[in-house]
């Protein structure tokens, strides 16, 4: 049985004005280089009553990619990294979703540099208001921690005092409004 509120039913769409799509990497094994992407959509269709039957995807433009720098923008765009050219696109899709106490925990595959694999999100649920507007608005965080080699994200540099110059773990951090549309 769900916890949540019987206004979540129906399908949603992210706001990408206030939602957040952020990652951050160790960066010469002393500091954390952080980034987003700028360019996305996606949505959530809710079944408050039996979540099985709920559904999220998120569709990212990679080449909208910004860590404040363009000569590394430039460079994680390259076929280094996320090789916008033929991959031009990251995308999760859910394959499960389940209510885990005051949580939402989806299982699906994440795709990055035409490279998928499975990974698990849990996402704290924020509330539901009605903006000044008229329109109703719903609010999800979720983080998680993914080894970008799994994704063939392999391009490095080692360091001459030991280690790498990027880390293999990314963080990801997605911070996510959503309006309701139906």
């Amino acid at each position: 049985m769900s916890t949540f509120p019987a206004e979540l039913n129906g399908t949603w769409e992210i706001d990408p004005v206030h939602s957040h799509l952020g990652f951050a990497a160790k960066h010469a094994v002393v500091a954390t280089t952080r980034g987003t992407f700028t360019g996305y959509s996606g949505g959530a269709v809710i079944d408050t009553a039996n979540p099985a039957n709920s559904e999220l995807w998120v569709d990212i433009d990679a080449a909208t990619i910004n860590t404040g720098n363009e000569m590394r923008d430039g460079h994680l765009k390259s076929a280094d990294f996320f090789d916008v050219d033929n991959h031009g696109k990251v995308s999760y899709r859910s394959s499960s979703v389940r209510v885990d106490g005051d949580q939402i925990v989806t299982a699906g595959n994440l795709t990055m540099a035409g490279v998928t694999h499975p990974i698990e999100l849990t996402w704290d649920f924020g509330g539901v208001a009605t903006d000044p507007y008229g329109n109703v608005k719903a609010g999800f965080e979720t983080a998680a921690t993914i080894n970008r080699k799994d994704w063939g994200l392999t391009w490095n540099a080692p360091l001459e005092a030991g280690g790498l110059l990027v880390s293999e773990k990314i963080k990801l951090n997605l911070e996510i409004e959503v309006t309701k549309q139906a």
